[in-house]
């Protein structure tokens, strides 16, 4: 799918920003519908389907967290990445627990949204469904026979490593909270400490760098994303 053919509708009730994404996006091949507000985005959704919708918290009336609410309970499977403050980490890891696919905080630049909306698309438009081998700069993680090598030689990880590493890698760019990869590694919301001490131990096996990692970043308050990077990086 090209940018050409990729329809984007962007809710925010401020002016600029809209008029900012509206070029932009534009000047990128994708197609921009705009809306205020939640009951025109409401309205547009009715006659328009749009493939991501680019999603403000602070709108007036209802709310973004309300509308991605109300869209995810009606059954919409749209990719949605949020619009939000860098304060407001309470409502990042809300709109992500309701069906958000990722987020930007402004002041954002354009290269990175456009980024985020690529990885958002390719999980919606891709064939779903883990790759056997995964690959990203030096690491790689044979998800059937359960091999981690780094730079070729194989590192050796508990079961509890491995889990947060697979479940990064089958969500590979997407940010992960902190309560999701709690419920599906230990079923329930035990303490974020222990989710932070297994990081930590997986760093160390798979990161040159540990304090600076490469492939698993902290996103501050809210969880952790794999960030895909190329050999030569």
């Amino acid at each position: 799918m090209t940018n050409q053919t990729v329809s984007i509708l962007v809710v925010d009730d401020e002016p600029p920003i809209r008029k900012l994404l509206r070029v932009g996006l534009g000047s990128q091949g994708y197609t921009v519908s705009e809306a205020p507000n939640a009951k025109v985005a409401i309205d547009l959704m009715q006659t328009e389907r749009p493939d991501l919708i680019l999603l403000d918290l602070g709108l007036p009336g209802m709310t973004g967290l309300e509308l991605l609410g109300k869209w995810r309970g009606d059954g919409l499977d749209i990719p949605v990445v949020i619009l939000s403050s860098r304060t407001d980490e309470a409502g990042i890891v809300s709109a992500l627990e309701l069906g958000a696919d990722d987020y930007v905080t402004k002041p954002f630049g354009m290269n990175e949204l456009v980024a985020r909306i690529r990885v958002a698309l390719r999980h919606k438009f891709q064939q779903q469904g883990e790759k056997p081998v995964f690959h990203t700069g030096d690491l790689s993680v044979d998800l059937v026979k359960r091999i981690v090598k780094v730079e070729g030689k194989e590192v050796k990880l508990s079961p509890k490593e491995y889990d947060i590493l697979r479940m990064l890698v089958q969500y590979a760019g997407k940010v992960l909270t902190h309560q999701f990869l709690m419920k599906h590694i230990w079923n329930d919301s035990t303490d974020v400490q222990y989710l932070r001490v297994y990081v930590r131990q997986l760093r160390q096996k798979i990161e040159k760098t540990p304090d600076q990692p490469r492939y698993i970043i902290t996103e501050t308050g809210v969880g952790y994303r794999l960030r895909e990077v190329d050999g030569n990086e």
